[in-house]
């Protein structure tokens, strides 16, 4: 939500969170623990966490990105917190307000409470496939700080292409070299699609082995802080390629798609990224062009 220009209500927001949990997802970053002022569309962060089903089989994220915001999740007993280190000085300073190094001493100490207070941590190493400011991220500077995020023993390993760069030798190149040191630790990926290399790059995770892939419901979402951002890789068109491809994930594609349809009414029917809810699911949707012939 933190790139949409429509506000949402705290109403609205956890209706989408029951909507998606009806449809099977069981595990999502709900919120972002941020600075209100900087991203007003997560002001209501605490009311959001406060107003979610009370469910065993569900995990609620948070996204912190600073010692401060982990206090405020930790406060509303969140399940789980997610941090993230950017892999450039720029964009760290541009999107966590901190150096690398403070954003990774950060992550240690959040870790550290976390657990001690019995909550899950994970961390992520974004704009791993390149920086919109400073230009290509070799791959040596991406396992570096993914070295030192794995001193605060995260419970997932993750890797952004924050902005859409990358495709898919770099993604089983990074797979591959992560595995190599970190054969035991839970690896998730994000991807953007901003130049429409989103679901190839996620074919290559699946290939590589990787336990998690996000993915965002009609494909919404971005960086308010990187310019020409898009949204992450749609939960609804990423579906259709699991599915296709037989690999399970619980979660309905056509429960998925009538939520993309009402997100979209949410934000003023302009029209969401995803396809699926555009072209429909295949091969129902030839079911549905015979009978009307």
């Amino acid at each position: 939500m933190q790139s949409e220009p429509e506000i949402l209500s705290t109403e609205t927001k956890l209706d989408f969170i029951n909507r998606a949990i009806e449809a099977g997802v069981r595990r999502m970053e709900v919120t972002s623990f941020v600075h209100p002022k900087r991203v007003p569309q997560m002001a209501d962060a605490e009311d959001v966490i406060r107003g979610l089903p009370d469910m065993d089989d569900f995990t609620a994220i948070g996204l912190v990105l600073n010692k401060r915001g982990f206090e405020r999740a930790r406060d509303v007993q969140i399940d789980e917190v997610g941090m993230a280190v950017v892999a450039s000085e720029t964009y760290n300073q541009r999107n966590n307000g901190a150096a690398v190094e403070e954003s990774i001493a950060a992550w240690l100490e959040i870790a550290a409470e976390a657990k001690q207070a019995g909550i899950r941590a994970n961390c992520m190493v974004s704009s791993a496939f390149g920086c919109p400011f400073e230009g290509e991220v070799p791959l040596s500077r991406v396992l570096e700080i993914a070295d030192r995020i794995m001193e605060g023993d995260p419970v997932e390993l993750g890797f952004a292409d924050s902005i859409g760069v990358g495709v898919p030798a770099q993604v089983t190149e990074m797979i591959g070299a992560v595995k190599e040191k970190y054969p035991d630790t839970s690896l998730r990926f994000h991807f953007h699609n901003t130049r429409n290399t989103g679901l190839a790059n996620a074919q290559a995770a699946v290939d590589g082995g990787v336990d998690s892939l996000d993915a965002s419901i009609a494909g919404i979402g971005g960086c308010p802080f990187a310019p020409a951002a898009t949204g992450n890789i749609p939960t609804d068109d990423l579906l259709y390629l699991l599915d296709r491809s037989g690999v399970e994930t619980g979660v309905s594609l056509d429960k998925i798609i009538e939520i993309s349809h009402w997100l979209d009414e949410q934000l003023g029917g302009r029209g969401t990224p995803a396809m699926l809810p555009k072209a429909g699911i295949f091969p129902q949707i030839a079911e549905q062009y015979r009978e009307a012939s």
